[in-house]
């Protein structure tokens, strides 16, 4: 429940004030939750999606209506956790490859192997989203605390190897892969052993394979941490 005044210079001002905040309520009723925002004196901010319940009727005392009145609102919230208005990212890029033969015969690997270490500052799960960027053929992401992982093979979609500069865009809550063209990739994922991680509070060990990795293939994964208080 949340207490809210409205007051006005006179009651034309007081009615289109209310008015204006009522609708900004009430509206989530028909088009989705909005957006309710603590921001702190530091800097930070969290937000969480609510719908409107009730209480915008205002409390009906004497002298109320005319310049100013006051709801005790009801909201509720599908995903009960505040979220970071700052997002959090983890980049990994490959260096630029060896030429075969200058100045001696060199191979370079065509894997990327990442292993780094994820904080999560929030107080629960966090589901990221990771954007690859090519060349690649396959993409693996493993947690190593319990050995979950995820393989995309992108010759296995419509969409055929990614090429330079390419991007795809994996969310794991709900499950999509698309590409920057907008193609539907899902079903390149390894179905059924794919499990699409969250990330949990604190330090998470976490490694990424790239396959056909060549200079400019890249790995980008962001999340908001979550909280349960504002």
């Amino acid at each position: 429940m949340w207490p809210v005044l409205v007051k006005g210079a006179d009651h034309t001002a007081f009615t289109a004030t209310w008015r204006a905040l009522a609708l900004a309520f009430t509206r989530t009723l028909r088009e989705g939750p909005g957006l309710l925002e603590v921001a702190r004196p530091d800097g930070t901010a969290r937000r969480i999606a609510v719908y409107y319940s009730q209480g915008w009727d205002g409390q009906g005392r004497t002298a109320t209506g005319i310049t100013w009145d006051s709801a005790v609102l009801t909201l509720w919230c599908e995903d009960p956790y505040w979220v970071d208005v700052q997002v959090q990212s983890v980049h990994r890029e490959t260096g630029t490859q060896v030429d075969y033969l200058d100045p001696y015969p060199s191979v370079s690997s065509s894997q990327v192997l990442g292993e780094t270490t994820v904080t999560n500052p929030g107080d629960v799960d966090v589901w990221p989203t990771w954007t690859i960027t090519g060349p690649a053929t396959s993409i693996t992401f493993t947690r190593g605390d319990t050995g979950d992982a995820f393989t995309l093979d992108m010759e296995d979609t419509v969409h055929g190897a990614l090429l330079a500069g390419e991007t795809v865009t994996v969310s794991t809550d709900p499950p999509r892969v698309r590409s920057d063209s907008g193609e539907v990739l899902t079903p390149g994922l390894n179905w059924p052993e794919a499990v699409l991680w969250s990330i949990p509070p604190g330090q998470t060990p976490v490694t990424f394979q790239l396959n056909g990795a060549e200079a400019g293939s890249a790995v980008d994964l962001t999340y908001y941490p979550r909280y349960e208080t504002a």
